[in-house]
């Protein structure tokens, strides 16, 4: 990336550090590839030094791995709190939660679901399997179904397949255009009350 003039450097506590490095480097791999930045480049960005970057992260790949674990896990966040109504103001609220965080984090989630994170990468293999357990765990709860017994495992399946289309549907919002947020809302609302309420007890009864 070149020299990189660093930043002013401030007193911070650990937790609140170790969260700005974190946001430097989810920016800095979200405009560049990950073998054109460095850990100087994120230390100079973030207004520390090298070996504090290492300290809390311990290498790139470290810090590049939790980057994309904090992008790909779907946060508590987008789930607490929902109104104790429907599941379709419920799903509806979440959805729009979720839209704002890619929102505000564009280059590093479209970083996140390129081709070279989802590269045969064991790691991210692994950050991939448990966001989409993390994501179906948010669905259900947002549907009221968390405690669905019959069926749970194909139930789960679905969830997990359709985020899949959602991936490649923030693609067509973000890098197509051919998507608005709004197309996108309703279009990932009603597909999961669908699945859930229209598809799910078909194939569970089948």
């Amino acid at each position: 990336m070149g020299v990189q003039r660093q930043a002013p450097r401030r007193r911070m506590e650990p937790d609140a550090r170790r969260a700005e490095i974190l946001g430097v480097a989810r920016r800095l791999f979200g405009t560049n590839s990950y073998t054109a930045v460095s850990i100087s480049d994120i230390a100079a960005e973030a207004g520390v030094a090298r070996a504090l970057v290492n300290h809390y992260f311990g290498s790139k790949r470290q810090l590049y791995l939790e980057v994309v674990r904090q992008m790909m896990v779907v946060p508590a966040s987008v789930s607490e709190r929902l109104p104790p109504t429907n599941a379709e103001e419920r799903v509806s609220i979440c959805v729009d939660r979720w839209l704002e965080v890619v929102e505000r984090n564009r280059d590093m989630w479209l970083s996140a679901i390129g081709p070279e994170a989802l590269s045969n990468d064991p790691e991210i293999d692994q950050i991939m399997l448990e966001a989409d357990e993390i994501a179906t765990d948010r669905v259900l709860e947002a549907v009221m179904m968390a405690d669905v017994v019959e069926g749970r495992q194909k139930l789960r399946a679905m969830i997990r397949a359709h985020s899949g289309m959602l991936k490649a549907a923030s693609r067509e919002w973000l890098v197509r255009g051919a998507l608005s947020r709004s197309d996108l809302h309703v279009m990932l609302t009603r597909t999961v009350l669908h699945l859930v309420h229209t598809v799910f007890p078909a194939v569970r009864d089948d």
